[in-house]
């Protein structure tokens, strides 16, 4: 909410008269209608490469999911599929541009001092989403596994190609998501929200949550697999926290 009152008072906070007031608004639309349309035309410019490989990303998918075969249940689901995987690798790529624009739409409500740092949250946004889609993939034939071995003896797995879709972007979303914890925790420092004292002082509460999320999102039976999630998460809220006292926050 801090961040969101500084963005809607773009500019210096001074007295203006009512249509003055009135045009900072305007303009203030005008700038997310401009964020707005350069994500689309990014998505879609993407969205329309991407149909040219969608094909090799469903057999990279079965393949890494270690499925071996798919189906599809509908006489169009094939066109269908390959077309809804173009718009979610179309968002991927834009990814960077998407983030690049909201990171542009928030600078204006940040003081001089802070927005020295949004080319390098920009840059650490991408890094670590990908970081996190990279450990989803990994992490795509132990959910399989584990999940194939929770069923029923009686039953068989026939995998439909778009739930597994759905599926991994549900994972990759999630994945993304999580390992934006850095990003959050230093934004949320920057904003004066938390600090490195906090942080510090429940440490061996981040420690336990990071140690059980991990363990939810790699699920396995040998306590190796988690660690490679849990590790890279615990070094970077370190670091982060790191960061933050040597910044004075």
């Amino acid at each position: 909410m801090a961040l969101l009152d500084r963005v809607l008072q773009r500019g210096p906070r001074t007295t203006l008269p009512v249509e003055e007031q009135r045009m900072s608004l305007i303009e203030h639309l005008e700038a997310l209608r401009r964020a707005l349309i350069i994500c689309l035309i990014a998505w879609s410019v993407a969205t329309i490469a991407a149909i040219f490989v969608a094909g090799h990303v469903i057999t990279f998918l079965i393949t890494r999911a270690g499925i071996g075969h798919a189906i599809y249940l509908q006489p169009g689901g094939g066109v269908l599929l390959q077309l809804k995987v173009a718009l979610y690798i179309g968002i991927v790529l834009a990814a960077p541009v998407i983030i690049q624009q909201v990171w542009w739409f928030v600078s204006p409500g940040l003081h001089p001092h802070e927005r020295k740092y949004v080319l390098p949250l920009v840059l650490a946004t991408i890094v670590f989403f990908a970081i996190g889609v990279s450990v989803a993939m990994f992490a795509l034939p132990l959910y399989i596994k584990i999940l194939g071995s929770l069923a029923p003896a009686d039953v068989t797995y026939l995998p439909d190609i778009s739930e597994l879709v759905s599926f991994v972007l549900i994972m990759v979303i999630g994945f993304g998501l999580v390992f934006e914890l850095p990003v959050v925790l230093f934004v949320l420092g920057m904003l004066r929200i938390i600090n490195s004292r906090w942080l510090n002082k429940r440490r061996p509460y981040w420690f336990l949550a990071l140690a059980l999320l991990a363990n939810f999102l790699t699920p396995g039976v040998d306590p190796l697999t988690p660690m490679i999630m849990f590790v890279p998460l615990y070094l970077f809220f370190e670091g982060t926290a790191l960061l933050l006292k040597l910044l004075g926050r």
